[in-house]
């Protein structure tokens, strides 16, 4: 194995975790100097107890809210939260809910930068708009400088980014997941699974991504049928949004590859979940990788229990928490296929997959995940 030279980028960034840690929320955000709260989320999380909770714990500071956050994040949305950001001269933002809450925060103060002409360049800038993210799910966005966006007209999903789209402060409280529904839990814990594995085998990874990436792994392996079993247990769902945070960290020093950039993809031409888009497409992109980086995927078996068999695991794994067997199962069509694979060589993850991807291959990838 010839050296491979890399950087390590060190964000600055706090997480807050535990039960019960949204109540830090307040000196939170005075950690962050904010003073008029741009809270974005749905409507119906808005609306929950825990919703309210929240508005109750950001009271005076919470100039304004956009509760029209949509799965996939349409760019409609995107405009239509700006506008509110402009209107109200937020100097801050809250994202509550899940990956597409956040991703639409980070997507905001994103372009807030561009339009100020200030957009970060360094990993010493500073955002203009502090983004503290209080997550539900187990999705990972809330650590990570890069975000989704789907344009409805040619239904594909891009992304974008900068070093000062990671959010400044992240609050896990075990508690906001408790009500969480078990499918979304199964998904995004795919989701995170998927985060660990990619960056376990990213070209670009560092030696501390990688040593995070399979301790994600091993984590959410252990955990999410737990949650899965018991959506009640508060340690079930603490274990596993530990496995979230491990899954968001490594993220931020490693690339992930064609199994994230087909999701994405998928996602924005059908519409389903990014979570389940993960959870059915994982292991045949592991499969297509096998035979390129061998000794990850050994690594990534081992931390699933099973060294010889990674994609087996994977796949075990998805049938015990009760998700589809395929894309066909949930309405994706043979059409869709073709599409997606029309456009995977244009995806910069599909591009940085550690096995160069055509679109044949692409194809075959889907296929065997059909």
């Amino acid at each position: 194995m010839s050296p491979r030279a890399w950087t390590h980028t060190g964000y600055a960034q706090r997480i807050h975790f535990g039960a019960g840690a949204v109540e830090s929320l307040p000196s939170v955000l005075r950690e962050v100097g904010a003073r008029r709260v741009l809270l974005v989320t749905t409507a119906g999380r808005l609306a929950s107890d825990d919703g309210q909770l929240v508005v109750r714990l950001l009271g005076r500071s919470m100039a304004a809210v956009f509760d029209g956050v949509r799965s996939h994040v349409p760019a409609s949305s995107v405009q239509a939260a700006l506008g509110v950001a402009r209107d109200r001269d937020v100097d801050a933002i809250v994202s509550f809910g899940g990956g597409s809450c956040t991703d639409l925060a980070k997507a905001v103060g994103f372009f807030v930068e561009q339009e100020a002409g200030t957009p970060g360049a360094s990993y010493v800038d500073r955002p203009v708009l502090p983004h503290v993210s209080v997550p539900t799910t187990y999705s990972g966005a809330e650590l990570t400088p890069f975000f989704g966006v789907t344009d409805e007209a040619t239904r594909r999903k891009t992304g974008a980014g900068g070093p000062t789209v990671a959010p400044v402060a992240a609050v896990y409280d075990p508690l906001l997941t408790l009500g969480t529904p078990v499918d979304v839990s199964a998904q995004t814990g795919m989701n995170a699974l998927a985060h660990g594995v990619e960056c376990a085998y990213s070209p670009v990874r560092t030696p501390e991504a990688e040593a995070i990436a399979l301790a994600c792994v091993e984590r959410v392996a252990a955990a999410l049928p737990l949650v899965v079993d018991d959506p009640s247990s508060l340690g079930a769902r603490t274990a596993m949004l530990e496995g979230a945070v491990l899954g968001g960290r490594c993220l931020q020093n490693a690339s992930m590859g064609v199994h994230h950039g087909l999701a994405q993809l998928l996602g924005g031409r059908t519409g389903i979940p990014h979570g389940l888009a993960n959870a059915l497409l994982l292991s045949s992109a592991v499969a297509f990788n096998t035979s390129a980086v061998p000794d990850a995927i050994a690594r990534i078996g081992a931390a699933l229990g099973s060294a010889d068999d990674a994609a087996g695991a994977i796949d075990s794994l998805r049938a015990r928490l009760g998700l589809p067997s395929g894309l066909s199962a949930v309405g994706v069509t043979e059409d869709d296929l073709d599409a997606v694979a029309r456009m995977a060589e244009g995806n910069g993850n599909v591009q940085a997959n550690p096995r160069p991807v055509s679109e044949a291959d692409a194809r075959q990838i889907l296929e065997a995940a059909f």
